[in-house]
């Protein structure tokens, strides 16, 4: 089993003790917010991936996190043609209040990108201004992105896919980018993420994996 992937959130309803409307396939949670590095009311994320890459569990380990610390949490994808290797967007948000929009994310703090390929055929700094950051899977540097997109906010380059393979054995982008995703926004725990990815994996793929996994995510992390 792909330790990157996981199934999707269910019954919502029950969770939050109310109803949420949803017009597209979506999860809504919620909780009470702490306090994040962008100081936003909602802190918003666009994941543009691939199909088959984890984005939207990425996001959904996130939104489990945050939901344990108590916030209000929202994550949704957005697809295209349902295929592998097609692009996607899975939309994330963590608020210190109620979220009443169901809308996609158009306004993003921060957007993360899990293929670099991506960058020249996808719109992945629409929204964001100076101010504002990406994260991408890429061993460019963050001068070199900045090139491609024409971009002047922050960009935090990451080898996501080759810490995985040096830790894990396999390319899991998705796993190794919760960590720098927590670094820069602090929108949750470090620790909450952790603890929930080994809740989740730790009985389906065995210990082994599970903490190789969590030492990939420590590891991005950790990186300046």
């Amino acid at each position: 089993m792909n330790p990157g992937i996981i199934g999707s959130f269910k019954d919502c309803s029950r969770i939050c003790g109310q109803s949420f409307f949803l017009w597209f396939p979506a999860l809504a949670l919620c909780g009470i917010m702490i306090g994040m590095k962008y100081h936003k009311d909602i802190l918003e994320v666009i994941f543009y991936a691939r199909g088959g890459q984890g984005a939207k569990s990425a996001a959904e380990i996130l939104a489990q996190s945050a939901l344990k610390e108590g916030k209000f949490v929202q994550s949704f994808p957005s697809f295209g043609p349902e295929r592998s290797g097609a692009p996607t967007k899975t939309y994330l948000r963590i608020s210190n209040r109620e979220i009443r929009t169901h809308e996609p994310v158009v306004d993003p703090d921060i957007a993360v990108v899990l293929d670099e390929t991506l960058l020249e055929s996808e719109p992945v700094t629409q929204g964001l201004d100076k101010n504002e950051a990406i994260i991408v899977n890429t061993e460019m540097t963050a001068q070199e992105v900045k090139n491609i997109l024409r971009f002047d906010g922050k960009v935090y380059p990451t080898a996501a896919n080759r810490i995985s393979m040096d830790i894990v054995g396999q390319p899991r982008p998705n796993t190794v980018i919760l960590g720098k995703l927590v670094q820069v926004t602090e929108m949750v725990k470090l620790e909450s993420v952790l603890e929930e990815f080994r809740n989740i994996f730790e009985a389906k793929v065995g210990k082994e994996i599970t903490d190789k996994n969590i030492a990939a995510i420590e590891k991005a992390y950790d990186l300046i």
